[in-house]
């Protein structure tokens, strides 16, 4: 844990009160001791510092944070020495979408219209910048009272010219599996299409308080995301307008390839909806709601639990004939 308690002061900074935990920092409303301006802080777990994956996304993080500029991408401040390890960004009022999400199950049609085109106006400028969000899911949006939004959480963002840092890096801080592409699964590093397959995946869902695919762990969603086709958002909302399920077919195409070429084109389609044409697209036709039989997953389940184990008889089969 971090070991702060509200009241207490870090370098310039006054420690109001913890906001947000996850597995590995804590984010404090803080103060800014020589401004007063209000400022987030995310300061790591003690646990967490040694951790060389982590330190080294904390750092990525911080140095993008930096560079980017833009209303909706939370902006990280400058600071001196400190005397530990933590990030200052600037305070956001607001809330995630995940929580708007979890209190109104959907949303209003032009309500998520119109988070999404703001998301496109993101991901176009992190885009241009050689920047992939690459866990963009409805934790790491936020939105504010007026549904302004902004992009959090770099911590695994690929960066043009920045050293490699792939999924295989990463294990099981790859990302979500209700939200992550199909080429990032397979390990490729994700590109601007990647971060336009979830971004067509939070749409879904913001329309018919569902994901497209689901499943009783991430395994089974990642191998039907990989294998079958989503569910029609229709079959969740008929009231759901053809064009804009057409529009989300084509961000979930399976083939990145398929795809919008860019976030300005998603944008371009919905401010544009009622333009488009409608054709049935394979990627959204006999969509199932279960894909995969109770004995296949039982059978993927039991080949899962049989993996560490064999690992674990081959090192000891080589260690005893060394």
């Amino acid at each position: 844990m971090t070991s702060l308690e509200p009241g207490c002061e870090l370098d310039h900074y006054r420690i109001e009160n913890e906001v947000a935990k996850s597995g590995m920092a804590s984010i404090f409303r803080g103060t800014d001791l020589h401004t007063g301006r209000t400022v987030a802080i995310k300061i790591p777990h003690f646990e967490a510092e040694s951790d060389p994956v982590f330190f080294d996304c904390f750092h990525r993080e911080e140095a993008i944070g930096r560079e980017l500029d833009h209303p909706g991408v939370v902006k990280v401040l400058a600071d001196g020495d400190r005397s530990r390890l933590y990030m200052v960004q600037e305070w956001i009022e607001g809330r995630t979408l995940r929580k708007i999400l979890n209190e109104q199950k959907k949303l209003p049609a032009e309500r998520a219209r119109g988070i999404v085109l703001r998301i496109c106006d993101a991901l176009h400028y992190i885009h241009t910048h050689g920047i992939v969000h690459r866990d963009l899911k409805p934790e790491n949006v936020m939105v504010d009272e007026n549904d302004n939004i902004k992009l959090i959480d770099f911590g695994i963002a690929f960066k043009a010219r920045a050293r490699r840092l792939t999924f295989g890096n990463f294990s099981k801080k790859a990302g979500t599996a209700d939200y992550i592409s199909p080429e990032q699964i397979k390990g490729k590093r994700g590109e601007p299409s990647s971060d336009l397959y979830s971004l067509g995946i939070i749409y879904y869902e913001m329309l018919t308080g569902e994901v497209p695919f689901a499943g009783s762990n991430p395994f089974v969603v990642m191998h039907r995301k990989l294998q079958d086709n989503p569910i029609p958002p229709t079959e969740f909302d008929p009231g759901i307008a053809p064009e804009l399920q057409e529009i989300i077919c084509r961000a979930l195409q399976r083939d990145p390839k398929n795809r919008y070429a860019t976030a300005r084109e998603f944008a371009s389609a919905l401010e544009h909806h009622d333009q488009l044409g409608v054709v049935e697209h394979r990627v959204l036709e006999n969509g199932r709601r279960r894909t995969i039989s109770r004995r296949q997953e039982f059978f993927l389940y039991s080949l899962l639990a049989i993996i560490p184990t064999i690992i674990f008889a081959l090192l000891l089969y080589f260690a005893r004939y060394q």
